[in-house]
């Protein structure tokens, strides 16, 4: 371990969020001797968890000699209320040199192994939520328990671009087998971070014992008293390292390739400690950790996705340009207009989030009652997956309701229309609006490429008129965009950032401009991929050119998802915008007017082959692409794009449209956003002449 002090990393980083560590010894009942218990906190409540630095760690490996030094009956380790540690703070290794990257991974592994090498039984009392170092931590001692209101349970490693680096690989599959240990660390990171629940950790075995949260230090320590005693002998599992492992490696080689393509190197040097971890030789494994953490921190890719975490961390929580709160109204209650799929979805997050009534309308009874009914449905389906008490289904079904009539909207507060994409209906239902609403209330348009603009020019009020574009599916996308319209006054736009904060969304401030940020992006990228079809590339060419970027999925796909006449449409409003960068595809004319909505079909095997009326109906040129040709072309159509909407303030920074990619196109953390890549890759400078971001700010120092 590093001979460095204390007094002499607190002067080499000042900056670090100390996580400290005390010990203290204490009486069990039952028994002989001390019970040296370490508690890590770092002074801060429960919303900003504890994390370990390079003072952290020192700090626990003092406490830790501390604790030995009683020679007590065991070491406890355990977190401050509600948190365990949740990981590492790489503050230390934002610079460029490899010597604090080593540090930070050979300090780690140093402290935590001392808990596993320890000749006195030592034990992590995980009291609340516990993820990545903190995680390792717990599996560095010898037993666990976890409280059963543990907020989250991962090594989320992987969805950042790194990977579980003091201990985790090498423990994790040697502790539950490889297979399970395959689920936590690359299944799960790479599912969009999914979480462990309490009673899931317990049943993999990551935890020996799952305790109520109500007198949880009560019991995990009368749980101690017996393991030492030997009234309790917590099981571990026979460890298959032959084919077993070999079919968990397998496993592992499929997620990381269908996520991420090969273009995580996180997640390549995964697999490669996951093979190592086979042998269970810590001295090795761990030595591989902290050498393949340095090589990977150590690239631009990495750097890439820690500013595109920080970006969601920090400026998705204090959005660029939005006015003070303290001009936003207070929301009583909401009004839908349009009672269809993306309304109903609304009208419930409106409920569950403001918890205020919300009212549906639409043209005829059977749109509002199928409305009304979807939002009823959902809150059954929460209810039966134990999200909602039965309490709270029954409040939010009764806070939902529907009219045909517009006049239900005179107390209404923030009214949000989503109706058909067209400019005159919309104008339309807004007028209609106003006739029964005050002043005051809030008019918020969903519409994703429209002219908000044009759509408050005719009313009496404009300035009450805001963008307030959500994702689909609502719920699960965490992006709004707030469009501010010419007329558009700080009271409105500062209200449409509050409601949004209430909704649990991350909210960018967008100029009224075509298809704002994420659609305009698509659109164009989409764009280029089926000109070059048009022209004579072949679907299959085409639609892989862009695999080796590690997108969640092709642009094929991702039509077909989005929805073709959708696409068909944003196009074409593109194309009335931009005539110059925006083409209209006939052949995806005629593919929505054929009513296609998918280029690809499978069969009963999952074989992926054209559908052969699309193939027939498309009519293709004589100048086809290369792969590398289609992916050049769509990758400078975004750089020349990007360049446009910031020469055209369509938002403050280069980093919000990452952002917006991020939140809302589901660009992977790892990738680190799309101007950091486009920069890595030369794109940027070869098409406009210089960076989207300067040299260290997603990258190494120059």
């Amino acid at each position: 371990m590093s001979t460095l002090s204390l007094d002499e990393a607190a002067t080499r980083y000042p900056d670090e969020v100390v996580t400290s560590a005390v010990a203290r010894l204490v009486d069990v009942p039952g028994v002989r001797g001390k019970v040296a218990v370490i508690t890590i906190d770092n002074g801060l409540d429960h919303t900003r968890p504890s994390t370990f630095g390079v003072r952290g760690l020192l700090s626990l490996g003092a406490a830790f000699d501390e604790a030995a030094a009683a020679e007590p009956a065991a070491i406890v380790v355990t977190g401050k209320p509600l948190i365990f540690a949740v990981g590492a703070d790489l503050g230390a290794v934002s610079g460029d040199q490899r010597a604090e990257a080593d540090l930070i991974g050979e300090i780690g592994h140093a402290v935590f192994r001392r808990f596993t090498d320890s000749e006195v039984p030592t034990f992590a009392f995980v009291n609340g939520a516990v993820m990545g170092g903190g995680l390792e931590l717990a599996l560095s001692c010898h037993y666990r328990t976890l409280a059963s209101n543990a907020a989250a349970v991962a090594l989320p490693e992987l969805f950042l671009g790194l990977f579980p680096g003091w201990g985790g690989t090498q423990l994790l599959p040697n502790l539950i087998g490889a297979n399970d240990a395959v689920t936590v660390i690359f299944e799960n990171a790479l599912n969009q971070n999914k979480m462990l629940k309490p009673a899931q950790a317990g049943t993999m075995g990551i935890v020996d014992a799952v305790f109520d949260s109500a007198d949880y230090l009560e019991q995990s320590f009368a749980w101690l008293s017996k393991v030492l005693a030997g009234e309790i002998t917590p099981p571990r599992k026979e460890i298959d390292r032959g084919e077993g492992w070999d079919a968990a490696v397998a496993r592992a080689k499929a997620i990381v390739h269908g996520k991420t393509k090969g273009a995580s190197p996180g997640a390549l040097k995964a697999l490669e400690l996951l093979e190592l971890a086979r042998e269970n030789d810590l001295d090795r494994g761990y030595e591989a950790e902290t050498r393949f953490m340095t090589d990977v921190l150590m690239t631009d890719t990495l750097r890439s996705s820690l500013y595109s975490f920080g970006l969601v961390q920090k400026r998705a929580k204090k959005p660029a340009g939005a006015p003070d709160k303290e001009l936003a109204r207070k929301i009583t209650k909401v009004g839908v207009v349009g009672a269809g799929l993306m309304a109903s979805q609304m009208a419930l997050l409106f409920a569950r989030r403001l918890h205020v009534p919300v009212v549906l309308t639409d043209i005829d009874q059977a749109r509002v009652d199928k409305g009304v009914g979807y939002v009823h449905s959902e809150v059954d389906k929460l209810l039966g997956k134990k999200r909602v008490s039965p309490d709270e289904a029954n409040r939010l079904k009764a806070l939902v309701s529907g009219s045909l009539d517009k006049a239900s909207f005179s107390d209404a507060d923030f009214v949000i229309e989503a109706v058909f994409e067209d400019l005159a209906v919309k104008q339309q239902v807004f007028a209609e609006v106003e006739e029964h609403v005050s002043p005051e209330a809030i008019l918020a348009t969903n519409t994703s490429s429209l002219s908000i603009t044009d759509m408050a020019s005719k009313l009496a009020h404009p300035e009450r008129v805001v963008g307030f574009h959500f994702f689909n599916p609502v719920a699960v996308m965490p992006l709004v965009e707030i469009v501010r319209a010419e007329q558009t006054d700080d009271a409105t736009l500062a209200t449409a950032f509050s409601v949004g904060k209430q909704l649990k969304k991350s909210c960018v401030l967008v100029k009224d401009a075509p298809s704002f940020v994420v659609n305009r992006l698509l659109t164009r990228f989409m764009g280029e991929v089926v000109k070059s079809i048009d022209e004579g590339t072949p679907f299959e060419v085409a639609d892989k050119a862009t695999e080796p970027l590690g997108l969640p999925m092709s642009p094929l796909i991702l039509l077909q998802l989005v929805g073709s006449a959708v696409a068909l449409h944003v196009s074409e409003t593109m194309h009335d915008a931009f005539p110059d960068r925006f083409s209209v595809s006939p052949n995806m004319k005629r593919f929505v007017a054929a009513g296609k909505t998918a280029v690809w079909q499978w069969d009963a095997q999952g074989n992926q082959t054209v559908d052969p009326e699309v193939a027939a109906l498309w009519e293709f040129g004589d100048q086809p692409l290369t792969a590398d040709q289609v992916k050049a072309r769509a990758l400078e159509g975004l750089a020349e794009e990007i360049r446009l909407m910031l020469d055209e303030g369509v938002v403050a920074e280069a980093k919000d449209i990452d952002l917006c990619m991020i939140l809302g196109a589901g660009w992977p953390f790892w990738l680190g956003g799309i101007t950091p890549y486009l920069d890595r890759e030369g794109i940027s400078e070869k098409v406009t002449g210089k960076r989207f971001l300067e040299p260290g700010v997603a990258s190494l120092p120059a």
